[in-house]
């Protein structure tokens, strides 16, 4: 008898940890354009990011984290393949027509991929923009299990768009035909996000929320617009697109209330944030999941959104599309009930491609040798043994090209990079001057010949000539990655 119940409980455990999830969830939140001082926790006094803030508290806040890019598909590719602009497969927004962007090359490796051999279901919501339909680099195509949302970065900048991508095929959205606004996009994204958690609680996922606010247009759900109407004046209006052959293809449409749809579309993030967060105490697995919110690159001043106002970089100098601070330092927040100490914050300097190396280590699989970035789970655990970069690396092919380098508390920035290869390098010491206010080089030459060196020496040469410098004109490619 002794026997046969050992045996019925040995015929149970057996059972439970075939059962068991091989590794941690991993849930990673990215905004588009967000700046720094745009979450209330680091800054932000015009409203309030409540559920953003909680999830700061309750884990790590990265002070010194860096996006990939100043731009949408070049800091996407960077997050995904754990490779910096220099040798990342998409440097820049190079279009595809009729949609979507530039492909990778099919044999590019990124992090579903990696996560598939340890077990993983993944899921995209939101934006891809890293390969038109019927290329190389679909999502389906390149180790997601789910995709759901927009294709084309170009067309998720309307959020009342007349369709979108479940899986490989086209769900139209009849009620936003003509003029129409029947269905605000990102609510159907959100729901899909919520239910892909819901799918997979009883196995380890990694579920990539791309969130395509607070992007331009600016356009916001009436019941957020109606909270912040009229609270911030004057108010900013812009004049759009509202029909013809653009409407709802690439031009945004009109805003007379500007910041108040700002403020509303991020408060949109928030409650998203929040509802991920009840999805999965609900579902009993907070514990096993770590969440990472981010932004892909710095505030934006398009369609009336003025930064500014908003003081959406914080500190620093710099927007979308440059490579000062406000271009590329984002914000980061990382909680992990079980692991991160809660209301911790780090000052350790990591960027999207540490990202890849840091979920291989989580889910115990192997760390390519021809990556750029190092693994941050150290930091996420409070160990010691962080290894550090020696410098971090960005180039960026519009705007007559530009460069960047940090290399501990140094940074260097060239501009005009195509037109003049020699022009010169700024040097900032960002321990003193967070704002890159007063440029150092000629007072420390060497320095700045360094950072000039690394410059040079951090890039490769990419295959299609749009990414390397001199600067050119970006037209569609629509020979290479295609499957045809």
């Amino acid at each position: 008898m002794r026997k046969l119940v050992y045996l019925l409980n040995l015929t149970l455990l057996l059972a439970s940890l075939a059962k068991a999830k091989p590794h941690t969830n991993i849930i990673y939140i990215l905004a588009d354009d967000l700046g720094y001082g745009d979450l209330s926790i680091l800054g932000q006094s015009h409203f309030e990011t409540p559920h953003i803030d909680k999830l700061a508290r309750k884990g790590m806040i990265f002070t010194d984290h860096y996006s990939g890019s100043t731009v949408c598909a070049p800091s996407r590719a960077s997050l995904l393949s754990g490779l910096h602009t220099g040798h990342a497969p998409v440097r820049g927004n190079l279009e595809w027509q009729p949609e979507g962007q530039y492909p990778m090359p099919e044999d590019t490796f990124i992090i579903p991929q990696m996560l598939k051999a340890a077990g993983y279901t993944s899921g995209i919501f939101g934006k891809w923009g890293l390969g038109a339909p019927e290329t190389s680099s679909e999502p389906l195509g390149m180790g997601f299990d789910r995709f759901y949302g927009y294709n084309c970065q170009r067309i998720a900048h309307h959020y009342y768009p007349y369709f979108l991508w479940d899986n490989d095929q086209l769900e139209v959205l009849w009620d936003n035909f003509g003029m129409e606004t029947g269905t605000y996009a990102p609510d159907l994204i959100h729901q899909e996000a919520l239910d892909f958690i819901e799918a997979n609680q009883e196995q380890a996922f990694f579920c990539y929320y791309a969130i395509i606010q607070p992007h331009a247009e600016m356009f916001a759900q009436e019941k957020y617009m109606k909270k912040y109407r009229g609270k911030f004046l004057p108010e900013s209006s812009y004049i759009g697109t509202d029909s013809g052959p653009s409407f709802r293809k690439h031009a945004y449409g009109s805003q007379p209330e500007a910041h108040a749809a700002f403020a509303a579309m991020v408060n949109c993030i928030d409650d998203y944030v929040g509802d991920i967060v009840a999805k999965l105490e609900a579902l009993g697995i907070t514990e096993d999941t770590l969440i990472i919110f981010t932004s892909d690159n710095g505030p934006h001043m398009e369609a009336g959104h003025d930064p500014a106002y908003f003081n959406s970089n914080g500190p620093f100098n710099g927007v979308k599309r440059d490579l000062y601070e406000g271009g590329i330092r984002v914000p980061m927040i990382a909680t992990w009930p079980s692991q991160i100490e809660a209301g911790s914050t780090t000052s350790h300097i990591s960027a999207f491609w540490d990202v890849f190396p840091t979920f291989a280590e989580i889910s115990g699989q192997p760390i390519p040798e021809n990556i750029d970035g190092l693994s941050f789970l150290p930091t996420l655990l409070g160990k010691d043994e962080q290894a550090e970069h020696d410098y971090l690396y960005w180039e960026f092919h519009e705007k007559k090209g530009r460069q960047a380098v940090r290399k501990g508390n140094w940074k260097g920035v060239r501009y005009q990079v195509s037109v003049s290869p020699d022009s010169p390098i700024e040097l900032y010491d960002l321990s003193a001057d967070l704002g890159e206010t007063e440029n150092l080089a000629e007072q420390y030459p060497e320095i700045a010949a360094e950072l000039s060196n690394l410059m040079a020496k951090a890039r490769s040469v990419h295959p299609d000539p749009n990414f390397n410098f001199p600067d050119r004109r970006y037209v569609p490619r629509n020979t290479l990655g295609s499957k045809k």
